[in-house]
Protein backbone atom coordinates (compact mmCIF):
# COMPACT_ATOMS: atom_id res chain seq x y z
CA UNK A 1 0.00 0.00 0.00
CA UNK A 2 1.36 3.44 -0.78
CA UNK A 3 1.86 6.18 1.02
CA UNK A 4 -0.81 7.79 -1.11
CA UNK A 5 -3.27 5.30 -0.03
CA UNK A 6 -3.11 6.07 3.69
CA UNK A 7 -3.63 9.81 3.45
CA UNK A 8 -7.13 11.66 3.05
CA UNK A 9 -8.30 12.31 -0.17
CA UNK A 10 -8.56 16.05 0.37
CA UNK A 11 -4.45 15.75 0.68
CA UNK A 12 -4.59 15.29 -2.96
CA UNK A 13 -0.92 13.84 -4.73
CA UNK A 14 2.55 14.82 -5.36
CA UNK A 15 3.61 15.09 -8.57
CA UNK A 16 5.17 11.77 -10.12
CA UNK A 17 6.76 10.96 -13.12
CA UNK A 18 6.81 12.79 -16.04
CA UNK A 19 4.89 15.99 -14.68
CA UNK A 20 7.53 15.80 -11.85
CA UNK A 21 10.61 16.28 -14.24
CA UNK A 22 8.49 19.38 -15.93
CA UNK A 23 8.42 21.27 -12.27
CA UNK A 24 11.95 20.50 -12.25
CA UNK A 25 12.80 22.32 -14.77
CA UNK A 26 11.12 25.11 -14.21
CA UNK A 27 13.44 28.34 -13.44
CA UNK A 28 11.00 28.74 -10.43
CA UNK A 29 11.87 25.45 -8.65
CA UNK A 30 14.76 24.25 -7.01
CA UNK A 31 15.97 22.64 -3.50
CA UNK A 32 12.86 20.30 -4.08
CA UNK A 33 10.22 23.29 -4.06
CA UNK A 34 8.66 26.08 -5.33
CA UNK A 35 10.37 29.83 -5.06
CA UNK A 36 9.13 33.08 -5.43
CA UNK A 37 11.05 35.27 -7.53
CA UNK A 38 12.92 32.38 -7.97
CA UNK A 39 15.09 32.87 -4.60
CA UNK A 40 12.60 33.54 -2.08
CA UNK A 41 9.79 31.16 -0.15
CA UNK A 42 7.33 33.61 1.83
CA UNK A 43 5.41 31.45 4.54
CA UNK A 44 3.48 32.96 7.63
CA UNK A 45 5.92 33.88 10.35
CA UNK A 46 5.51 33.35 14.26
CA UNK A 47 2.66 30.56 14.00
CA UNK A 48 2.57 29.93 17.76
CA UNK A 49 1.98 33.49 18.36
CA UNK A 50 -0.80 33.64 15.07
CA UNK A 51 -2.64 30.50 16.59
CA UNK A 52 -3.11 32.78 20.43
CA UNK A 53 -4.42 35.54 18.53
CA UNK A 54 -6.61 34.19 16.45
CA UNK A 55 -8.11 32.04 18.63
CA UNK A 56 -8.32 34.84 22.17
CA UNK A 57 -7.94 38.32 20.55
CA UNK A 58 -10.22 40.91 21.15
CA UNK A 59 -13.14 41.86 19.12
CA UNK A 60 -13.62 38.23 18.25
CA UNK A 61 -17.06 38.96 17.35
CA UNK A 62 -16.28 41.06 14.64
CA UNK A 63 -14.45 38.87 12.19
CA UNK A 64 -18.18 37.59 11.03
CA UNK A 65 -21.17 39.55 9.63
CA UNK A 66 -23.87 40.93 12.05
CA UNK A 67 -26.65 39.78 10.18
CA UNK A 68 -27.23 37.59 6.99
CA UNK A 69 -24.87 38.80 3.48
CA UNK A 70 -27.29 39.50 0.77
CA UNK A 71 -27.25 36.61 -1.82
CA UNK A 72 -28.32 37.48 -5.56
CA UNK A 73 -29.20 34.62 -8.11
CA UNK A 74 -28.47 36.07 -10.96
CA UNK A 75 -29.36 34.01 -13.94
CA UNK A 76 -27.24 32.06 -16.40
CA UNK A 77 -27.10 34.03 -19.57
CA UNK A 78 -24.48 34.18 -22.41
CA UNK A 79 -23.25 37.90 -23.51
CA UNK A 80 -20.66 39.34 -25.49
CA UNK A 81 -18.60 41.91 -23.40
CA UNK A 82 -17.53 41.75 -19.89
CA UNK A 83 -19.06 40.52 -17.07
CA UNK A 84 -17.94 39.50 -13.61
CA UNK A 85 -20.60 37.29 -10.90
CA UNK A 86 -18.62 37.36 -7.46
CA UNK A 87 -20.29 34.56 -5.69
CA UNK A 88 -18.21 34.94 -2.57
CA UNK A 89 -14.47 34.39 -1.09
CA UNK A 90 -12.46 34.26 -4.31
CA UNK A 91 -14.98 32.45 -6.73
CA UNK A 92 -15.77 34.45 -9.44
CA UNK A 93 -17.53 33.58 -13.17
CA UNK A 94 -16.17 36.04 -15.39
CA UNK A 95 -18.17 36.26 -18.77
CA UNK A 96 -15.91 37.82 -21.83
CA UNK A 97 -16.06 38.12 -25.02
CA UNK A 98 -18.78 35.05 -25.08
CA UNK A 99 -16.90 32.36 -22.98
CA UNK A 100 -17.57 31.80 -19.55
CA UNK A 101 -14.56 31.20 -17.32
CA UNK A 102 -14.94 29.93 -13.29
CA UNK A 103 -12.06 30.87 -11.14
CA UNK A 104 -11.66 29.78 -7.98
CA UNK A 105 -14.69 27.67 -7.13
CA UNK A 106 -15.87 26.83 -3.54
CA UNK A 107 -19.22 26.00 -3.10
CA UNK A 108 -17.99 23.34 0.07
CA UNK A 109 -19.28 24.20 3.73
CA UNK A 110 -15.27 24.49 4.88
CA UNK A 111 -12.03 25.00 3.70
CA UNK A 112 -10.05 22.52 5.41
CA UNK A 113 -9.01 18.38 4.80
CA UNK A 114 -12.15 17.22 6.95
CA UNK A 115 -15.59 18.00 7.09
CA UNK A 116 -16.28 18.78 11.04
CA UNK A 117 -13.50 21.39 11.57
CA UNK A 118 -11.92 24.69 9.82
CA UNK A 119 -13.00 27.88 8.75
CA UNK A 120 -17.07 27.48 8.04
CA UNK A 121 -18.83 29.38 5.46
CA UNK A 122 -20.22 32.86 6.86
CA UNK A 123 -22.75 32.54 3.80
CA UNK A 124 -24.81 30.20 1.29
CA UNK A 125 -23.64 29.87 -2.33
CA UNK A 126 -25.61 32.21 -3.41
CA UNK A 127 -26.50 29.45 -6.59
CA UNK A 128 -25.84 26.14 -6.89
CA UNK A 129 -23.32 24.70 -9.31
CA UNK A 130 -25.72 23.45 -11.17
CA UNK A 131 -27.52 26.91 -11.63
CA UNK A 132 -24.05 28.09 -13.01
CA UNK A 133 -24.73 27.25 -16.78
CA UNK A 134 -22.25 26.31 -19.18
CA UNK A 135 -17.93 26.83 -18.19
CA UNK A 136 -15.91 26.93 -20.51
CA UNK A 137 -12.72 26.86 -18.41
CA UNK A 138 -12.34 26.71 -14.58
CA UNK A 139 -9.30 28.86 -13.61
CA UNK A 140 -7.30 27.32 -10.21
CA UNK A 141 -4.55 30.18 -8.46
CA UNK A 142 -3.19 27.40 -6.25
CA UNK A 143 -3.36 24.42 -3.97
CA UNK A 144 -4.94 26.10 -0.82
CA UNK A 145 -8.47 25.21 0.77
CA UNK A 146 -10.04 28.15 0.36
CA UNK A 147 -9.24 28.11 -3.71
CA UNK A 148 -9.22 24.49 -4.77
CA UNK A 149 -12.19 22.24 -3.09
CA UNK A 150 -12.37 18.96 -3.60
CA UNK A 151 -16.60 18.46 -2.98
CA UNK A 152 -16.59 21.53 -5.84
CA UNK A 153 -14.45 19.82 -8.40
CA UNK A 154 -16.00 16.46 -7.60
CA UNK A 155 -19.24 18.33 -8.56
CA UNK A 156 -17.76 19.75 -11.12
CA UNK A 157 -16.28 16.47 -12.93
CA UNK A 158 -20.36 15.24 -13.77
CA UNK A 159 -21.87 18.89 -14.29
CA UNK A 160 -19.20 20.55 -17.10
CA UNK A 161 -16.60 19.46 -19.61
CA UNK A 162 -14.86 22.31 -19.11
CA UNK A 163 -10.89 21.75 -18.79
CA UNK A 164 -8.82 23.19 -15.75
CA UNK A 165 -6.46 25.45 -16.23
CA UNK A 166 -3.44 25.40 -12.88
CA UNK A 167 -0.23 25.88 -12.12
CA UNK A 168 2.67 23.33 -12.35
CA UNK A 169 1.71 20.63 -10.04
CA UNK A 170 -1.53 20.75 -9.33
CA UNK A 171 -2.58 18.55 -11.47
CA UNK A 172 -1.51 15.68 -9.59
CA UNK A 173 -4.27 16.46 -7.22
CA UNK A 174 -6.79 16.65 -9.75
CA UNK A 175 -6.00 13.20 -11.33
CA UNK A 176 -6.32 11.69 -8.02
CA UNK A 177 -10.07 13.58 -7.72
CA UNK A 178 -11.02 11.51 -10.87
CA UNK A 179 -10.65 14.40 -13.33
CA UNK A 180 -10.07 13.22 -16.56
CA UNK A 181 -6.29 14.19 -17.45
CA UNK A 182 -7.19 15.67 -21.24
CA UNK A 183 -9.22 18.28 -18.91
CA UNK A 184 -6.07 19.53 -17.37
CA UNK A 185 -3.92 22.13 -18.55
CA UNK A 186 -0.61 23.05 -16.45
CA UNK A 187 1.19 26.17 -16.98
CA UNK A 188 4.49 27.39 -15.30
CA UNK A 189 4.48 31.48 -15.37
CA UNK A 190 5.02 33.14 -18.74
CA UNK A 191 3.03 30.42 -20.16
CA UNK A 192 -0.22 30.58 -21.84
CA UNK A 193 -3.25 27.70 -23.46
CA UNK A 194 -6.21 29.13 -25.38
CA UNK A 195 -9.61 27.81 -24.39
CA UNK A 196 -12.76 28.71 -26.73
CA UNK A 197 -10.93 31.53 -27.83
CA UNK A 198 -9.61 32.91 -24.86
CA UNK A 199 -5.79 33.29 -23.85
CA UNK A 200 -4.89 32.08 -20.31
CA UNK A 201 -1.41 33.09 -19.08
CA UNK A 202 -0.54 32.05 -15.82
CA UNK A 203 1.95 35.11 -14.23
CA UNK A 204 3.79 35.58 -11.09
CA UNK A 205 2.28 35.68 -7.83
CA UNK A 206 4.05 35.85 -4.59
CA UNK A 207 2.41 33.60 -1.91
CA UNK A 208 3.61 29.62 -1.18
CA UNK A 209 1.40 26.60 -1.65
CA UNK A 210 0.71 23.51 0.13
CA UNK A 211 -1.99 20.01 1.20
CA UNK A 212 -1.36 17.88 3.85
CA UNK A 213 2.22 18.00 4.94
CA UNK A 214 3.98 19.35 2.07
CA UNK A 215 4.59 22.75 1.19
CA UNK A 216 5.68 24.68 -1.91
CA UNK A 217 5.42 21.69 -3.49
CA UNK A 218 3.23 22.84 -6.16
CA UNK A 219 3.13 26.63 -7.81
CA UNK A 220 1.05 29.22 -7.34
CA UNK A 221 0.20 31.81 -9.82
CA UNK A 222 -2.00 35.35 -10.70
CA UNK A 223 -3.95 34.84 -14.52
CA UNK A 224 -4.53 37.00 -17.29
CA UNK A 225 -7.73 36.13 -18.91
CA UNK A 226 -7.80 37.60 -22.74
CA UNK A 227 -10.97 37.86 -25.04
CA UNK A 228 -10.41 39.11 -28.61
CA UNK A 229 -11.93 42.55 -27.17
CA UNK A 230 -11.57 42.71 -23.33
CA UNK A 231 -9.00 41.09 -20.54
CA UNK A 232 -9.15 40.80 -17.11
CA UNK A 233 -6.18 40.02 -14.37
CA UNK A 234 -7.00 37.74 -11.69
CA UNK A 235 -4.24 38.01 -8.50
CA UNK A 236 -5.07 35.05 -6.87
CA UNK A 237 -3.49 35.28 -3.22
CA UNK A 238 -0.02 37.44 -3.33
CA UNK A 239 1.73 39.45 -1.40
CA UNK A 240 2.51 42.86 -2.81
CA UNK A 241 5.49 42.71 -5.28
CA UNK A 242 7.56 44.38 -8.01
CA UNK A 243 6.42 41.69 -10.46
CA UNK A 244 2.88 44.11 -10.85
CA UNK A 245 4.35 46.12 -13.00
CA UNK A 246 5.62 43.70 -15.35
CA UNK A 247 2.78 42.11 -15.53
CA UNK A 248 0.74 45.19 -16.36
CA UNK A 249 3.90 46.18 -18.96
CA UNK A 250 3.50 42.87 -20.72
CA UNK A 251 -0.24 41.74 -20.70
CA UNK A 252 -1.82 44.89 -19.87
CA UNK A 253 -4.11 47.10 -19.71
CA UNK A 254 -7.08 45.13 -18.36
CA UNK A 255 -10.44 45.99 -18.58
CA UNK A 256 -11.07 44.86 -15.27
CA UNK A 257 -8.92 43.01 -12.50
CA UNK A 258 -9.99 40.65 -9.76
CA UNK A 259 -7.67 41.41 -6.57
CA UNK A 260 -7.44 39.99 -3.30
CA UNK A 261 -8.20 42.07 -0.83
CA UNK A 262 -8.91 40.01 2.50
CA UNK A 263 -7.55 38.16 5.11
CA UNK A 264 -4.05 39.97 5.68
CA UNK A 265 -2.25 40.70 8.72
CA UNK A 266 1.16 41.59 10.51
CA UNK A 267 2.16 37.56 11.05
CA UNK A 268 1.93 37.54 6.51
CA UNK A 269 3.10 40.92 5.14
CA UNK A 270 4.23 38.84 2.42
CA UNK A 271 1.87 36.61 0.89
CA UNK A 272 -1.70 38.27 1.18
CA UNK A 273 -2.49 42.09 0.26
CA UNK A 274 -3.60 44.60 2.84
CA UNK A 275 -6.66 46.70 0.43
CA UNK A 276 -4.52 49.42 0.16
CA UNK A 277 -1.60 47.17 -1.41
CA UNK A 278 -4.34 45.71 -3.28
CA UNK A 279 -5.33 48.96 -5.07
CA UNK A 280 -1.63 49.77 -5.58
CA UNK A 281 -1.27 46.07 -7.73
CA UNK A 282 -4.18 47.20 -9.53
CA UNK A 283 -2.78 50.36 -10.49
CA UNK A 284 0.84 48.25 -11.47
CA UNK A 285 -0.73 45.99 -13.50
CA UNK A 286 -2.89 48.84 -15.90
CA UNK A 287 -6.33 48.05 -14.52
CA UNK A 288 -9.77 49.69 -15.00
CA UNK A 289 -12.52 48.51 -13.25
CA UNK A 290 -11.10 47.12 -9.62
CA UNK A 291 -13.15 43.94 -8.04
CA UNK A 292 -12.15 43.47 -5.05
CA UNK A 293 -12.12 38.98 -4.01
CA UNK A 294 -11.01 36.60 -1.24
CA UNK A 295 -12.95 38.48 1.81
CA UNK A 296 -16.76 38.05 3.27
CA UNK A 297 -17.20 34.36 3.27
CA UNK A 298 -14.60 32.86 5.33
CA UNK A 299 -12.94 33.78 8.39
CA UNK A 300 -9.15 33.65 7.78
CA UNK A 301 -7.36 36.29 9.71
CA UNK A 302 -8.21 38.54 12.67
CA UNK A 303 -9.39 41.86 11.06
CA UNK A 304 -13.07 42.83 11.07
CA UNK A 305 -15.77 41.32 8.76
CA UNK A 306 -16.16 44.25 6.78
CA UNK A 307 -12.78 46.01 7.12
CA UNK A 308 -11.23 44.73 3.54
CA UNK A 309 -14.38 46.77 1.98
CA UNK A 310 -13.98 49.73 3.70
CA UNK A 311 -10.59 49.89 3.32
CA UNK A 312 -10.52 49.37 -0.34
CA UNK A 313 -13.56 51.52 -0.74
CA UNK A 314 -11.59 54.24 0.53
CA UNK A 315 -8.30 54.11 -1.00
CA UNK A 316 -9.71 53.55 -4.33
CA UNK A 317 -11.60 56.79 -3.94
CA UNK A 318 -8.52 58.41 -2.96
CA UNK A 319 -6.83 57.16 -6.47
CA UNK A 320 -10.47 58.01 -8.22
CA UNK A 321 -10.29 54.47 -9.28
CA UNK A 322 -13.54 52.86 -10.94
CA UNK A 323 -14.76 50.02 -8.47
CA UNK A 324 -17.64 47.86 -7.76
CA UNK A 325 -17.95 46.09 -4.79
CA UNK A 326 -21.15 43.42 -5.39
CA UNK A 327 -23.33 41.47 -3.59
CA UNK A 328 -22.41 37.71 -3.76
CA UNK A 329 -23.91 36.14 -6.90
CA UNK A 330 -24.12 40.07 -7.90
CA UNK A 331 -23.75 40.34 -11.58
CA UNK A 332 -22.14 43.66 -12.07
CA UNK A 333 -21.41 44.69 -16.26
CA UNK A 334 -17.36 45.98 -16.39
CA UNK A 335 -18.62 48.46 -18.89
CA UNK A 336 -21.47 50.31 -16.45
CA UNK A 337 -20.55 48.98 -13.03
CA UNK A 338 -23.52 50.25 -10.10
CA UNK A 339 -22.39 52.60 -7.85
CA UNK A 340 -20.99 51.55 -4.49
CA UNK A 341 -24.06 51.72 -1.76
CA UNK A 342 -21.95 50.58 0.74
CA UNK A 343 -24.03 47.49 1.69
CA UNK A 344 -21.83 45.83 3.83
CA UNK A 345 -21.43 48.20 6.27
CA UNK A 346 -25.05 47.71 8.32
CA UNK A 347 -23.54 44.29 8.64
CA UNK A 348 -19.81 45.21 9.92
Amino acid sequence: MTFQALTPAAFGAKAAGARAERMRQSPQYSDGVFHNGATTRATPSSPGALVREFLFGEDRTRRRPGGAVPLISAPATSAEGLFLTWYGHASTLVEIDGARVLCDPVWGERVSPVAFAGPRRLHAPPVSLRELGRLDAIVISHDHYDHLDLPTVRALIALTDAPFLVPLGVGAHLERWHVPAARIIELDWHEDAFVAGIRFVATPAQHFSGRGLANDSTLWASWVIAGAEHRVFYSGDTGYFAGFAGIGAKYGPFDATLVQVGAYAPHWPDIHMTPEEGVAAHLDVRGGLLVPVHWATFTLAMHSWSDPADRVWREAKANDLPLAIPKPGQRIDASAPPPVDGWWQTLG
